[in-house]
């Protein structure tokens, strides 16, 4: 019988991505609140209710690092976004661009140089840490340093983007320090696991993907400039900090309302980001075929652990259990088998808008995702 290496650090043989369906009251509550028929205390006071219930959903439920279920965010990215100092919430023509849907406009554009101390997600931090059992973890997802850059890629933002910092460079450090601040002040407060959610790589394979459909032979060099500029950011915010801290990154492909907005196999960003991000675990969605196959998985060092999102968290429908053992042990040809571990593709709602799904279908995902977990590792 195969013996494997307990966990008892992030990531665990199950887990979650981060974020939970938001529940009526707090859609209610946070509707209130921007009609202004209700105080920001007000709303506060909802929203710690409801995630003092749901660290108890998810204690319950078996789950060794929990979160807030971002229920303090509209957007698993942008909240965080205009945390930072130097910057502020803007409407643009236009949002995100889904599979059959667009988001909601909102964006983040520069009022000055960028900082990253109070941010407020650290309050928000504290308040789970004084929330959970003994022995239960706290993970904190925030989006990734290159989200923000891929964010200034947008036309309008780019104009903003001018003003303030006309040597990209200059940028990309400020933006570096900013998120090591905020870093530096989560562990202060106690964070050991920390998340970064990343879309850059799954845009990235996207457009590989179409580059490649028009023309075979196109010129990728731009894209993968890009890519190493991502890398940088990412590995800057990152180091020098303490060894008892677990950084590990989420790698999506777009969760919006259970749609999608990117597709492409992991081939394309495999030297980039599985081979040099100085992460400790990828969180990578394989809940579909747009993720491709598992081959890429050969480019992550032994030592590192890979999640596999094989449980979707977009609709309701439980997966076959058997189909996805088997599709464990196919992963395991390329990655070791006690270096892998299972949870859902991506958040249950990325956005306050949720996915579409019941919560009583969300806790029977999470449900699975350990059931599977305990018979593959025991």
């Amino acid at each position: 019988m195969t013996t494997f290496t307990p966990r008892t650090v992030s990531p665990f043989r199950y887990d979650v991505v981060g974020s939970f369906l938001r529940p009526q009251e707090l859609k209610t509550a946070r509707q209130r609140f921007a009609a202004g028929q209700s105080s920001k205390d007000d709303l506060t006071a909802v929203e710690d209710r409801l995630i003092v219930d749901l660290i108890h959903k998810e204690e319950a439920a078996g789950l060794k690092a929990v979160t807030d279920g971002e229920f303090r965010r509209s957007y698993w990215h942008l909240d965080f976004f205009w945390g930072l100092q130097g910057t502020e919430h803007v409407n643009l023509e236009h949002g995100y661009f889904f599979h059959d849907e667009e988001t909601r406009n909102d964006s983040v554009q520069l009022t000055g140089k960028l900082s990253g101390e109070n941010h407020p997600f650290v309050n928000a931090f504290k308040f789970v840490r004084d929330h959970v059992s003994t022995g239960t973890q706290v993970k904190q997802t925030i989006p990734a340093p290159a989200q923000f850059l891929e964010e200034f890629l947008r036309p309008e933002n780019q104009v903003n983007l001018k003003k303030f910092y006309p040597d990209v460079a200059d940028f990309d450090h400020d933006v570096a320090a900013a998120y090591h601040q905020v870093i530096e002040d989560l562990y202060a407060a106690g964070c050991r696991t920390l998340q970064l959610d990343d879309c850059t790589w799954g845009i990235s394979v996207n457009n590989f993907a179409n580059l490649k459909k028009k023309d075979p032979n196109a010129d990728t060099s731009q894209l993968v400039a890009l890519q190493e500029r991502f890398l940088k950011v990412n590995n800057a915010a990152i180091a020098d900090l303490p060894d008892d801290l677990t950084v590990n990154t989420h790698v999506c492909r777009g969760n919006y309302h259970s749609t999608w907005a990117a597709a492409g196999g992991y081939g394309p960003v495999a030297d980039t980001l599985f081979a040099q991000e100085n992460v400790k675990a990828f969180y990578l969605e394989y809940d579909s075929d747009r993720a491709g196959g598992f081959k890429p998985l050969a480019k992550v060092p032994d030592e590192k652990y890979v999640v596999l999102g094989m449980v979707t968290s977009k609709t309701g429908k439980l997966e076959d259990k058997q189909t996805i053992i088997d599709r464990i042990h196919e992963a395991a040809k390329y990655h070791p088998l006690d270096h892998l571990c299972l949870s859902p593709q991506c958040g249950f709602a990325s956005t306050e808008e949720g996915n579409i799904l019941t919560e009583d279908q969300q806790w029977a995902k999470v449900a699975l995702v350990k059931e599977i977990a305990h018979e593959v590792w025991g």
